[in-house]
Protein backbone atom coordinates (compact mmCIF):
# COMPACT_ATOMS: atom_id res chain seq x y z
CA UNK A 1 0.00 0.00 0.00
CA UNK A 2 1.16 3.63 -0.65
CA UNK A 3 1.71 6.00 1.92
CA UNK A 4 3.08 9.19 2.84
CA UNK A 5 5.88 10.01 5.77
CA UNK A 6 4.84 9.34 8.89
CA UNK A 7 5.25 12.99 9.41
CA UNK A 8 2.46 13.73 7.01
CA UNK A 9 0.33 11.32 8.36
CA UNK A 10 0.89 12.10 12.09
CA UNK A 11 0.40 15.78 11.01
CA UNK A 12 -3.20 14.41 9.35
CA UNK A 13 -4.36 12.96 12.41
CA UNK A 14 -3.31 16.07 15.18
CA UNK A 15 -4.85 18.66 13.06
CA UNK A 16 -8.30 16.63 12.75
CA UNK A 17 -9.32 15.57 15.96
CA UNK A 18 -11.35 12.37 15.98
CA UNK A 19 -14.63 14.39 18.13
CA UNK A 20 -14.65 16.97 15.37
CA UNK A 21 -14.59 14.92 12.62
CA UNK A 22 -17.24 12.35 13.90
CA UNK A 23 -19.54 15.19 15.31
CA UNK A 24 -19.96 16.24 11.56
CA UNK A 25 -21.63 12.67 10.99
CA UNK A 26 -23.43 11.59 14.11
CA UNK A 27 -24.49 13.84 17.16
CA UNK A 28 -21.82 12.63 20.25
CA UNK A 29 -22.83 13.52 23.37
CA UNK A 30 -20.02 14.09 26.86
CA UNK A 31 -20.10 11.17 29.15
CA UNK A 32 -17.30 10.69 31.55
CA UNK A 33 -13.68 11.23 29.64
CA UNK A 34 -15.77 9.66 26.49
CA UNK A 35 -18.23 10.69 24.10
CA UNK A 36 -21.16 8.22 23.10
CA UNK A 37 -23.36 8.46 20.08
CA UNK A 38 -25.55 6.03 18.25
CA UNK A 39 -23.18 3.76 15.79
CA UNK A 40 -23.55 4.44 12.17
CA UNK A 41 -22.12 1.49 11.12
CA UNK A 42 -25.42 -0.69 12.06
CA UNK A 43 -28.89 0.11 13.62
CA UNK A 44 -28.95 0.95 17.31
CA UNK A 45 -31.40 2.47 19.37
CA UNK A 46 -29.27 2.76 22.52
CA UNK A 47 -25.43 4.97 22.00
CA UNK A 48 -22.85 2.48 22.15
CA UNK A 49 -20.41 3.74 19.84
CA UNK A 50 -17.70 5.39 21.90
CA UNK A 51 -15.18 8.35 20.94
CA UNK A 52 -12.13 8.39 22.83
CA UNK A 53 -10.73 12.63 22.75
CA UNK A 54 -7.40 11.12 24.59
CA UNK A 55 -6.57 7.93 22.43
CA UNK A 56 -8.05 9.68 19.61
CA UNK A 57 -9.93 6.53 18.74
CA UNK A 58 -13.87 5.18 18.32
CA UNK A 59 -15.21 1.73 19.55
CA UNK A 60 -18.49 0.53 18.97
CA UNK A 61 -19.78 -1.74 21.63
CA UNK A 62 -22.42 -2.90 19.86
CA UNK A 63 -20.97 -4.44 16.30
CA UNK A 64 -17.30 -4.42 17.68
CA UNK A 65 -15.87 -1.51 14.88
CA UNK A 66 -13.30 0.73 15.88
CA UNK A 67 -9.93 2.63 14.54
CA UNK A 68 -8.93 5.97 14.58
CA UNK A 69 -10.49 9.25 12.40
CA UNK A 70 -8.35 7.40 9.31
CA UNK A 71 -10.28 4.59 9.55
CA UNK A 72 -13.65 6.29 10.42
CA UNK A 73 -13.65 8.96 7.35
CA UNK A 74 -12.27 6.05 5.03
CA UNK A 75 -15.71 3.50 6.12
CA UNK A 76 -18.29 6.45 6.06
CA UNK A 77 -17.18 7.84 2.77
CA UNK A 78 -16.11 4.95 1.27
CA UNK A 79 -12.74 5.74 0.08
CA UNK A 80 -9.26 4.00 0.48
CA UNK A 81 -6.47 4.98 2.74
CA UNK A 82 -5.11 7.69 0.35
CA UNK A 83 -8.16 9.49 -0.55
CA UNK A 84 -8.69 10.06 3.13
CA UNK A 85 -5.23 11.51 3.83
CA UNK A 86 -6.35 13.71 1.13
CA UNK A 87 -9.51 14.57 2.21
CA UNK A 88 -8.65 15.20 6.03
CA UNK A 89 -5.49 16.90 4.83
CA UNK A 90 -7.86 19.84 2.67
CA UNK A 91 -10.00 19.45 5.87
CA UNK A 92 -6.49 20.71 8.33
CA UNK A 93 -4.95 22.72 5.43
CA UNK A 94 -2.01 20.85 5.07
CA UNK A 95 -0.10 20.65 1.63
CA UNK A 96 0.38 17.03 0.75
CA UNK A 97 4.21 16.25 -0.74
CA UNK A 98 4.47 13.98 -4.57
CA UNK A 99 4.03 10.26 -3.73
CA UNK A 100 6.86 7.71 -4.92
CA UNK A 101 5.61 6.67 -7.91
CA UNK A 102 4.75 2.88 -7.65
CA UNK A 103 1.83 0.43 -8.94
CA UNK A 104 -0.49 1.90 -6.87
CA UNK A 105 0.39 5.24 -7.60
CA UNK A 106 -0.78 4.70 -11.10
CA UNK A 107 -4.10 4.71 -10.08
CA UNK A 108 -4.09 7.73 -8.44
CA UNK A 109 -2.25 9.56 -11.73
CA UNK A 110 -4.97 8.07 -13.45
CA UNK A 111 -7.67 9.44 -11.18
CA UNK A 112 -5.93 12.95 -11.45
CA UNK A 113 -6.04 12.44 -15.09
CA UNK A 114 -9.55 11.83 -15.66
CA UNK A 115 -10.42 15.07 -13.25
CA UNK A 116 -8.70 16.62 -16.13
CA UNK A 117 -10.14 15.31 -18.86
CA UNK A 118 -14.10 16.14 -16.95
CA UNK A 119 -12.91 19.33 -16.46
CA UNK A 120 -11.95 20.22 -19.81
CA UNK A 121 -15.26 18.77 -21.07
CA UNK A 122 -17.28 20.68 -19.15
CA UNK A 123 -16.24 23.61 -20.37
CA UNK A 124 -16.11 22.07 -23.92
CA UNK A 125 -19.74 21.50 -23.82
CA UNK A 126 -20.20 24.79 -21.62
CA UNK A 127 -19.19 26.61 -24.72
CA UNK A 128 -20.65 24.41 -27.26
CA UNK A 129 -24.19 25.55 -25.69
CA UNK A 130 -23.52 29.44 -27.07
CA UNK A 131 -22.73 28.31 -30.51
CA UNK A 132 -25.67 29.48 -32.59
CA UNK A 133 -24.81 27.04 -35.16
CA UNK A 134 -24.72 23.76 -34.25
CA UNK A 135 -26.36 24.15 -30.66
CA UNK A 136 -29.82 25.79 -32.02
CA UNK A 137 -31.85 23.06 -30.49
CA UNK A 138 -30.42 22.82 -27.09
CA UNK A 139 -30.64 26.80 -27.10
CA UNK A 140 -34.46 26.64 -27.49
CA UNK A 141 -34.83 24.09 -25.12
CA UNK A 142 -33.52 26.38 -22.75
CA UNK A 143 -35.25 29.37 -23.48
CA UNK A 144 -38.66 27.12 -23.03
CA UNK A 145 -37.17 26.08 -19.65
CA UNK A 146 -36.83 29.64 -19.06
CA UNK A 147 -33.09 29.12 -17.31
CA UNK A 148 -31.22 32.67 -17.20
CA UNK A 149 -27.56 32.47 -18.33
CA UNK A 150 -26.41 33.15 -14.31
CA UNK A 151 -28.25 29.92 -13.88
CA UNK A 152 -25.73 27.81 -17.14
CA UNK A 153 -23.08 29.43 -15.39
CA UNK A 154 -23.51 28.10 -12.38
CA UNK A 155 -24.14 24.52 -12.91
CA UNK A 156 -22.16 24.55 -16.36
CA UNK A 157 -25.00 23.44 -18.77
CA UNK A 158 -23.78 22.33 -21.70
CA UNK A 159 -24.22 20.62 -25.26
CA UNK A 160 -22.60 17.70 -26.49
CA UNK A 161 -22.16 17.48 -30.29
CA UNK A 162 -21.96 14.89 -32.77
CA UNK A 163 -20.19 11.36 -33.36
CA UNK A 164 -16.85 12.01 -32.11
CA UNK A 165 -16.16 15.33 -31.78
CA UNK A 166 -15.54 15.54 -27.66
CA UNK A 167 -13.02 12.50 -28.82
CA UNK A 168 -10.78 14.90 -31.14
CA UNK A 169 -11.04 17.71 -28.78
CA UNK A 170 -9.50 15.41 -26.21
CA UNK A 171 -7.05 14.00 -27.82
CA UNK A 172 -5.92 18.02 -29.49
CA UNK A 173 -5.67 18.43 -25.52
CA UNK A 174 -2.72 15.51 -25.08
CA UNK A 175 -4.88 13.40 -22.77
CA UNK A 176 -4.13 9.11 -23.38
CA UNK A 177 -7.09 6.70 -25.02
CA UNK A 178 -7.33 4.65 -21.72
CA UNK A 179 -7.48 8.17 -19.25
CA UNK A 180 -10.26 9.29 -22.14
CA UNK A 181 -12.24 5.82 -21.86
CA UNK A 182 -11.87 5.99 -18.11
CA UNK A 183 -13.71 9.14 -17.76
CA UNK A 184 -16.80 6.94 -19.42
CA UNK A 185 -17.24 10.07 -21.85
CA UNK A 186 -16.15 7.74 -25.50
CA UNK A 187 -17.10 4.26 -25.78
CA UNK A 188 -14.65 1.81 -28.19
CA UNK A 189 -16.68 -0.04 -30.89
CA UNK A 190 -15.89 -3.43 -32.15
CA UNK A 191 -14.27 -1.83 -35.29
CA UNK A 192 -12.18 0.10 -33.04
CA UNK A 193 -14.12 3.48 -33.56
CA UNK A 194 -13.92 6.36 -30.71
CA UNK A 195 -17.84 7.03 -30.26
CA UNK A 196 -18.67 10.00 -27.90
CA UNK A 197 -21.20 8.77 -25.27
CA UNK A 198 -23.07 12.33 -25.38
CA UNK A 199 -24.46 12.82 -28.46
CA UNK A 200 -26.90 16.02 -29.31
CA UNK A 201 -27.62 15.77 -25.79
CA UNK A 202 -28.31 19.03 -23.06
CA UNK A 203 -25.46 18.43 -20.17
CA UNK A 204 -25.05 18.29 -17.07
CA UNK A 205 -21.72 18.08 -15.36
CA UNK A 206 -22.23 16.29 -11.67
CA UNK A 207 -19.72 17.91 -8.83
CA UNK A 208 -18.62 16.19 -5.60
CA UNK A 209 -18.96 18.54 -2.56
CA UNK A 210 -15.31 19.96 -2.80
CA UNK A 211 -16.25 21.36 -6.80
CA UNK A 212 -14.71 18.59 -8.68
CA UNK A 213 -16.45 17.26 -11.84
CA UNK A 214 -17.04 13.56 -11.25
CA UNK A 215 -19.49 12.85 -13.94
CA UNK A 216 -21.95 13.83 -16.45
CA UNK A 217 -26.09 13.33 -16.88
CA UNK A 218 -27.33 14.11 -20.93
CA UNK A 219 -30.89 15.08 -21.71
CA UNK A 220 -32.43 14.12 -24.73
CA UNK A 221 -34.10 17.27 -27.17
CA UNK A 222 -35.90 15.01 -29.24
CA UNK A 223 -38.46 12.23 -28.58
CA UNK A 224 -35.57 9.44 -28.91
CA UNK A 225 -35.02 6.96 -25.50
CA UNK A 226 -33.59 7.05 -23.11
CA UNK A 227 -34.39 10.57 -21.91
CA UNK A 228 -30.96 10.26 -19.74
CA UNK A 229 -28.13 9.08 -20.49
CA UNK A 230 -25.44 9.35 -17.21
CA UNK A 231 -21.96 8.38 -16.45
CA UNK A 232 -20.96 5.03 -15.75
CA UNK A 233 -18.72 4.19 -12.32
CA UNK A 234 -15.42 4.66 -12.61
CA UNK A 235 -12.48 5.78 -10.83
CA UNK A 236 -13.41 8.76 -9.28
CA UNK A 237 -17.43 8.23 -9.58
CA UNK A 238 -19.47 6.57 -7.76
CA UNK A 239 -23.14 7.38 -8.25
CA UNK A 240 -24.23 6.40 -4.10
CA UNK A 241 -21.51 8.99 -2.95
CA UNK A 242 -22.71 12.23 -4.27
CA UNK A 243 -25.23 14.41 -4.68
CA UNK A 244 -26.32 16.52 -7.59
CA UNK A 245 -26.09 20.32 -6.84
CA UNK A 246 -24.71 20.20 -3.21
CA UNK A 247 -21.79 22.12 -4.01
CA UNK A 248 -23.72 24.84 -5.64
CA UNK A 249 -26.16 25.20 -2.39
CA UNK A 250 -23.11 25.02 0.06
CA UNK A 251 -22.45 28.67 -1.49
CA UNK A 252 -25.60 29.37 0.53
CA UNK A 253 -26.73 28.60 4.30
CA UNK A 254 -28.27 24.83 4.28
CA UNK A 255 -28.88 24.49 7.47
CA UNK A 256 -32.10 23.03 5.97
CA UNK A 257 -31.42 20.84 2.56
CA UNK A 258 -34.64 19.99 0.11
CA UNK A 259 -33.79 16.68 -1.67
CA UNK A 260 -35.63 16.48 -4.90
CA UNK A 261 -35.82 13.88 -7.68
CA UNK A 262 -33.81 15.34 -10.63
CA UNK A 263 -31.29 18.21 -12.08
CA UNK A 264 -34.07 20.25 -13.60
CA UNK A 265 -35.72 20.11 -10.16
CA UNK A 266 -32.62 21.43 -8.56
CA UNK A 267 -31.64 23.74 -11.51
CA UNK A 268 -35.45 25.05 -11.96
CA UNK A 269 -35.21 25.86 -7.87
CA UNK A 270 -32.16 27.40 -7.85
CA UNK A 271 -32.66 29.92 -10.54
CA UNK A 272 -36.10 30.80 -8.62
CA UNK A 273 -34.19 31.32 -5.44
CA UNK A 274 -34.76 28.22 -3.47
CA UNK A 275 -30.94 27.84 -3.51
CA UNK A 276 -30.83 24.63 -0.39
CA UNK A 277 -32.16 22.06 -2.80
CA UNK A 278 -30.27 18.86 -4.16
CA UNK A 279 -31.40 15.61 -6.10
CA UNK A 280 -29.60 12.20 -5.86
CA UNK A 281 -28.50 10.82 -8.74
CA UNK A 282 -30.80 8.24 -10.34
CA UNK A 283 -30.89 5.77 -7.86
CA UNK A 284 -32.28 4.93 -4.25
CA UNK A 285 -30.77 7.51 -1.49
CA UNK A 286 -28.01 5.51 -0.21
CA UNK A 287 -26.09 5.67 3.27
CA UNK A 288 -23.17 7.35 2.20
CA UNK A 289 -25.90 9.71 0.66
CA UNK A 290 -27.29 10.28 4.23
CA UNK A 291 -23.60 10.79 5.94
CA UNK A 292 -22.95 13.34 3.19
CA UNK A 293 -26.16 14.92 4.19
CA UNK A 294 -25.91 14.74 7.88
CA UNK A 295 -22.56 16.27 7.32
CA UNK A 296 -23.47 19.40 5.50
CA UNK A 297 -27.03 19.95 7.17
CA UNK A 298 -29.15 20.08 10.07
CA UNK A 299 -32.60 19.23 8.41
CA UNK A 300 -33.55 17.02 5.55
CA UNK A 301 -36.83 17.92 4.04
CA UNK A 302 -37.57 15.16 1.58
CA UNK A 303 -39.66 16.03 -1.46
CA UNK A 304 -40.06 13.54 -4.16
CA UNK A 305 -43.01 13.14 -6.56
CA UNK A 306 -47.01 12.76 -4.84
CA UNK A 307 -47.51 9.48 -7.42
CA UNK A 308 -47.27 6.26 -6.02
CA UNK A 309 -43.73 5.23 -6.86
CA UNK A 310 -42.72 9.38 -5.43
CA UNK A 311 -44.51 8.21 -2.23
CA UNK A 312 -42.18 4.42 -1.84
CA UNK A 313 -39.36 6.51 -3.19
CA UNK A 314 -39.86 8.65 0.04
CA UNK A 315 -40.42 5.46 2.19
CA UNK A 316 -36.96 4.38 1.39
CA UNK A 317 -35.46 7.63 2.14
CA UNK A 318 -36.73 7.63 5.23
CA UNK A 319 -35.66 3.76 6.38
CA UNK A 320 -32.07 5.36 5.60
CA UNK A 321 -32.17 8.81 7.05
CA UNK A 322 -33.84 8.08 9.81
CA UNK A 323 -31.25 6.71 12.39
CA UNK A 324 -28.82 9.28 11.44
CA UNK A 325 -29.59 12.22 14.21
CA UNK A 326 -30.89 14.66 11.59
CA UNK A 327 -34.52 16.35 11.94
CA UNK A 328 -36.20 14.93 8.72
CA UNK A 329 -39.39 16.46 7.31
CA UNK A 330 -41.55 14.87 4.10
CA UNK A 331 -42.91 18.18 2.00
CA UNK A 332 -46.17 17.40 1.33
CA UNK A 333 -48.10 19.37 -2.26
CA UNK A 334 -51.20 19.75 -3.51
CA UNK A 335 -51.70 21.11 -6.54
CA UNK A 336 -49.01 20.59 -8.02
CA UNK A 337 -46.95 17.54 -9.01
CA UNK A 338 -43.22 18.87 -7.65
CA UNK A 339 -41.88 21.85 -6.26
CA UNK A 340 -40.26 23.51 -9.03
CA UNK A 341 -44.15 23.40 -10.54
CA UNK A 342 -45.84 24.66 -7.20
CA UNK A 343 -42.99 27.61 -6.81
CA UNK A 344 -44.28 28.66 -10.34
CA UNK A 345 -47.77 28.32 -9.70
CA UNK A 346 -47.30 29.99 -6.13
CA UNK A 347 -44.38 31.51 -5.99
CA UNK A 348 -41.24 31.35 -3.39
CA UNK A 349 -43.07 32.55 -0.10
CA UNK A 350 -45.82 30.51 -0.39
CA UNK A 351 -43.39 27.20 -1.11
CA UNK A 352 -41.07 28.31 1.93
CA UNK A 353 -43.89 28.20 4.53
CA UNK A 354 -45.05 25.20 2.83
CA UNK A 355 -40.91 23.34 3.60
CA UNK A 356 -41.58 25.14 7.07
CA UNK A 357 -44.78 22.98 7.75
CA UNK A 358 -43.33 19.22 6.02
CA UNK A 359 -44.42 16.82 8.00
CA UNK A 360 -42.35 14.77 10.60
CA UNK A 361 -41.43 11.43 9.82
CA UNK A 362 -44.33 9.81 12.37
CA UNK A 363 -47.58 12.14 10.62
CA UNK A 364 -46.16 11.20 6.87
CA UNK A 365 -46.22 7.56 7.76
CA UNK A 366 -49.73 8.20 9.45
CA UNK A 367 -51.21 10.06 6.20
CA UNK A 368 -49.75 6.84 3.81
CA UNK A 369 -51.25 4.53 6.35
CA UNK A 370 -54.91 6.37 5.89
CA UNK A 371 -54.59 6.99 2.03
CA UNK A 372 -55.67 2.95 1.94
CA UNK A 373 -58.21 3.00 4.41
CA UNK A 374 -61.73 3.81 5.02
CA UNK A 375 -61.80 5.32 8.68
CA UNK A 376 -65.49 5.08 8.99
CA UNK A 377 -65.18 1.23 8.65
CA UNK A 378 -64.36 -0.72 11.74
CA UNK A 379 -62.08 -2.96 10.88
CA UNK A 380 -60.18 -0.83 8.86
CA UNK A 381 -60.39 2.11 12.09
CA UNK A 382 -59.17 -0.94 13.97
CA UNK A 383 -56.20 -1.89 11.81
CA UNK A 384 -55.16 2.03 11.61
CA UNK A 385 -54.88 2.22 15.20
CA UNK A 386 -52.72 -1.11 15.78
CA UNK A 387 -50.39 0.43 12.82
CA UNK A 388 -50.04 3.73 14.65
CA UNK A 389 -49.69 1.91 17.86
CA UNK A 390 -46.52 0.07 16.05
CA UNK A 391 -45.23 3.54 14.68
CA UNK A 392 -45.16 5.06 18.17
CA UNK A 393 -43.95 2.33 20.20
CA UNK A 394 -40.96 2.95 18.14
CA UNK A 395 -40.27 6.54 19.18
CA UNK A 396 -38.09 6.38 22.15
CA UNK A 397 -38.29 10.53 23.22
CA UNK A 398 -41.47 10.66 26.07
CA UNK A 399 -41.89 14.07 25.31
CA UNK A 400 -42.09 13.35 21.63
CA UNK A 401 -44.63 10.31 22.04
CA UNK A 402 -46.77 12.23 24.01
CA UNK A 403 -47.21 14.81 21.57
CA UNK A 404 -47.94 12.27 18.69
CA UNK A 405 -50.73 10.27 20.48
CA UNK A 406 -52.47 14.07 21.93
CA UNK A 407 -52.21 14.97 17.94
CA UNK A 408 -53.07 11.81 16.62
CA UNK A 409 -55.97 11.34 18.87
CA UNK A 410 -57.37 14.73 18.44
CA UNK A 411 -57.04 14.34 14.48
CA UNK A 412 -59.06 10.76 14.12
CA UNK A 413 -61.07 10.75 16.91
CA UNK A 414 -59.60 8.25 18.32
CA UNK A 415 -59.38 8.11 22.68
CA UNK A 416 -55.62 8.93 23.94
CA UNK A 417 -56.01 6.20 26.48
CA UNK A 418 -56.64 3.64 23.95
CA UNK A 419 -53.59 4.40 21.83
CA UNK A 420 -51.52 4.23 25.10
CA UNK A 421 -52.45 1.04 25.80
CA UNK A 422 -52.12 -0.62 23.18
CA UNK A 423 -48.48 0.68 22.71
CA UNK A 424 -47.59 0.07 26.31
CA UNK A 425 -48.83 -3.61 25.34
CA UNK A 426 -46.60 -3.91 21.72
CA UNK A 427 -43.72 -2.67 24.53
CA UNK A 428 -44.55 -5.55 26.62
CA UNK A 429 -44.89 -7.91 23.88
CA UNK A 430 -40.88 -6.43 22.42
CA UNK A 431 -39.10 -7.02 25.89
CA UNK A 432 -40.52 -10.34 26.46
CA UNK A 433 -39.99 -11.44 22.76
CA UNK A 434 -36.10 -10.04 23.25
CA UNK A 435 -36.05 -11.65 26.91
CA UNK A 436 -36.87 -15.26 24.99
CA UNK A 437 -34.71 -14.42 21.61
CA UNK A 438 -31.51 -13.46 24.19
CA UNK A 439 -29.07 -16.20 23.98
CA UNK A 440 -27.36 -17.39 27.31
CA UNK A 441 -24.62 -15.92 28.13
CA UNK A 442 -21.27 -18.66 28.10
CA UNK A 443 -20.27 -20.33 31.81
CA UNK A 444 -16.81 -19.53 31.35
CA UNK A 445 -14.61 -22.49 32.32
CA UNK A 446 -10.57 -23.17 32.71
CA UNK A 447 -9.66 -24.92 29.78
CA UNK A 448 -6.93 -27.06 28.84
CA UNK A 449 -4.64 -24.86 26.51
CA UNK A 450 -4.23 -27.58 23.94
CA UNK A 451 -8.21 -27.32 22.83
CA UNK A 452 -9.10 -25.15 20.45
CA UNK A 453 -11.32 -23.04 21.83
CA UNK A 454 -9.94 -19.96 24.21
CA UNK A 455 -11.51 -19.06 27.68
CA UNK A 456 -12.56 -15.49 28.30
CA UNK A 457 -9.76 -16.01 30.98
CA UNK A 458 -7.28 -16.38 28.43
CA UNK A 459 -8.62 -13.48 26.72
CA UNK A 460 -8.67 -11.29 29.00
CA UNK A 461 -5.46 -11.69 29.86
CA UNK A 462 -4.10 -10.91 27.13
CA UNK A 463 -5.99 -8.50 26.22
CA UNK A 464 -4.60 -7.11 29.55
CA UNK A 465 -0.95 -7.85 28.37
CA UNK A 466 -1.62 -5.64 24.75
CA UNK A 467 -3.09 -2.85 27.33
CA UNK A 468 0.44 -2.84 28.98
CA UNK A 469 2.36 -2.83 25.98
CA UNK A 470 0.04 -0.07 24.89
CA UNK A 471 1.24 2.59 27.30
CA UNK A 472 3.88 3.17 24.77
CA UNK A 473 6.70 2.83 27.59
CA UNK A 474 9.55 1.49 25.42
CA UNK A 475 11.39 0.33 28.65
CA UNK A 476 7.65 -1.77 30.06
CA UNK A 477 7.87 -3.14 26.44
CA UNK A 478 11.65 -4.65 26.75
CA UNK A 479 10.01 -6.63 29.95
CA UNK A 480 6.62 -8.04 28.54
CA UNK A 481 9.20 -8.74 25.37
CA UNK A 482 11.72 -10.75 27.04
CA UNK A 483 9.04 -12.83 29.05
CA UNK A 484 6.18 -13.32 26.73
CA UNK A 485 6.73 -14.60 23.41
CA UNK A 486 4.05 -14.02 20.01
CA UNK A 487 3.54 -17.72 20.58
CA UNK A 488 2.21 -17.51 24.12
CA UNK A 489 -1.01 -15.40 22.59
CA UNK A 490 -3.15 -18.58 21.76
CA UNK A 491 -6.03 -15.57 20.51
CA UNK A 492 -5.06 -15.48 16.56
CA UNK A 493 -6.46 -11.62 16.36
CA UNK A 494 -3.80 -10.74 19.57
CA UNK A 495 -1.28 -12.95 18.50
CA UNK A 496 -1.33 -10.65 14.85
CA UNK A 497 -1.94 -7.79 16.90
CA UNK A 498 1.32 -8.58 19.22
CA UNK A 499 3.47 -9.42 16.09
CA UNK A 500 2.86 -5.94 14.63
CA UNK A 501 3.61 -4.20 18.60
CA UNK A 502 6.70 -6.08 18.77
CA UNK A 503 8.37 -5.39 15.45
CA UNK A 504 7.18 -1.33 15.35
CA UNK A 505 7.94 -0.83 19.22
CA UNK A 506 11.59 -3.08 18.05
CA UNK A 507 11.96 0.43 15.63
CA UNK A 508 11.61 2.75 18.20
CA UNK A 509 8.12 3.56 16.99
CA UNK A 510 5.34 3.66 19.49
CA UNK A 511 3.06 5.82 18.25
CA UNK A 512 -0.32 3.62 18.53
CA UNK A 513 -2.43 6.06 16.35
CA UNK A 514 0.28 5.43 13.23
CA UNK A 515 0.35 1.46 14.31
CA UNK A 516 -3.59 1.38 13.88
CA UNK A 517 -3.64 2.49 10.73
CA UNK A 518 -1.37 -0.35 9.51
CA UNK A 519 -3.69 -2.97 10.91
CA UNK A 520 -6.38 -4.59 9.14
CA UNK A 521 -9.74 -4.40 10.20
CA UNK A 522 -10.66 -6.81 12.59
CA UNK A 523 -7.68 -6.39 14.23
CA UNK A 524 -8.36 -2.36 14.71
CA UNK A 525 -11.73 -3.18 15.94
CA UNK A 526 -9.99 -5.91 17.95
CA UNK A 527 -7.41 -3.29 19.90
CA UNK A 528 -9.54 -0.53 20.35
CA UNK A 529 -11.29 -2.47 21.74
CA UNK A 530 -8.70 -3.43 24.16
CA UNK A 531 -7.72 0.51 24.14
CA UNK A 532 -11.37 1.23 25.59
CA UNK A 533 -12.06 -1.16 27.93
CA UNK A 534 -10.60 -0.23 31.34
CA UNK A 535 -8.38 -3.53 32.90
CA UNK A 536 -8.32 -1.93 36.33
CA UNK A 537 -4.38 -1.02 36.41
CA UNK A 538 -3.79 1.25 39.25
CA UNK A 539 -0.12 0.52 39.82
CA UNK A 540 1.65 -0.46 36.36
CA UNK A 541 4.36 -2.33 37.78
CA UNK A 542 2.65 -4.53 39.82
CA UNK A 543 0.31 -5.31 36.82
CA UNK A 544 4.02 -6.42 34.97
CA UNK A 545 4.54 -8.35 37.61
CA UNK A 546 1.47 -10.19 37.60
CA UNK A 547 1.43 -10.87 34.38
CA UNK A 548 4.82 -12.17 33.83
CA UNK A 549 4.67 -14.41 36.54
CA UNK A 550 1.14 -15.91 35.57
CA UNK A 551 2.80 -16.40 31.97
CA UNK A 552 6.35 -17.96 33.94
CA UNK A 553 3.79 -19.96 36.23
CA UNK A 554 1.87 -21.22 33.27
CA UNK A 555 5.52 -22.78 31.32
CA UNK A 556 6.54 -23.96 34.04
CA UNK A 557 3.02 -25.95 34.65
CA UNK A 558 3.12 -27.19 31.13
CA UNK A 559 6.42 -28.60 31.48
CA UNK A 560 5.62 -30.40 34.39
CA UNK A 561 2.79 -32.13 32.50
CA UNK A 562 4.69 -32.85 29.28
CA UNK A 563 7.86 -34.20 31.38
CA UNK A 564 5.51 -36.63 33.64
CA UNK A 565 4.08 -37.79 30.41
CA UNK A 566 7.36 -38.58 28.83
CA UNK A 567 8.52 -40.41 32.73
CA UNK A 568 5.22 -42.53 32.10
CA UNK A 569 6.46 -43.55 28.57
CA UNK A 570 10.06 -44.21 29.24
CA UNK A 571 11.59 -47.12 30.88
CA UNK A 572 15.57 -46.18 30.30
CA UNK A 573 16.83 -45.51 33.65
CA UNK A 574 19.37 -43.55 32.55
CA UNK A 575 16.56 -41.21 30.80
CA UNK A 576 14.15 -41.24 34.13
CA UNK A 577 16.73 -39.69 36.13
CA UNK A 578 17.39 -36.90 33.45
CA UNK A 579 13.74 -36.57 33.78
CA UNK A 580 13.03 -36.86 37.48
CA UNK A 581 16.28 -34.28 37.84
CA UNK A 582 14.47 -31.85 35.33
CA UNK A 583 11.04 -32.10 37.25
CA UNK A 584 12.37 -31.78 40.80
CA UNK A 585 13.90 -28.36 39.34
CA UNK A 586 10.27 -27.69 37.44
CA UNK A 587 8.71 -27.81 41.01
CA UNK A 588 11.74 -26.31 42.51
CA UNK A 589 11.24 -23.13 40.27
CA UNK A 590 7.24 -23.11 40.74
CA UNK A 591 7.95 -23.09 44.33
CA UNK A 592 9.71 -19.98 44.09
CA UNK A 593 8.06 -17.96 42.05
CA UNK A 594 4.41 -18.66 43.16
Amino acid sequence: MIRYSEEILNEVRQLNDIVDVISQYIHLKRSGRNFFGLCPFHNEKSPSFSVSPDKQIFHCFGCGVGGNVITFVSKIEGMNFIETVKMLAERANIQLPTLENNGDVQKEILKDKVYKVNEFTAEYYHQNLYDKTQAKIAQEYVKKRQLKNETLQSFKIGYSGKFDELYKELKKQGFEDQEILESGLVNKNDKGQYIDRYRNRLMFPICDVRGRVIAFGGRVLDDSKPKYINSPENVVYSKGRHLFGLNVAKRNDIRTLLIVEGYMDVISLHQRGITNVVASLGTALTEQQGWLLRKNTEQIVLSFDSDEAGIQAKLRALDVLQNMGCDLRILQMEGAKDPDEYVIKYGNARFKNLVDKALSVIEFKVKVLKKDLNLENVNDKIKFLNEIAKLISKVNNTIEKEIYIEKIAREYSISKEAIEAEVAKLKYKNVKSQRVLEKPKPIITHKKEDTNEISEDIKKRENTVISIILTGDLPVFNIIKQNITIEDFKYEVNRRIVKKLYEEFEKGNSNINAIIDSLEQEEQNQITSIMAEDYGIDNLEKAIDDVVKTYKIEKLENKKIEVRQQLNNITDSEQKKELEKELNNIVIMLAKIK
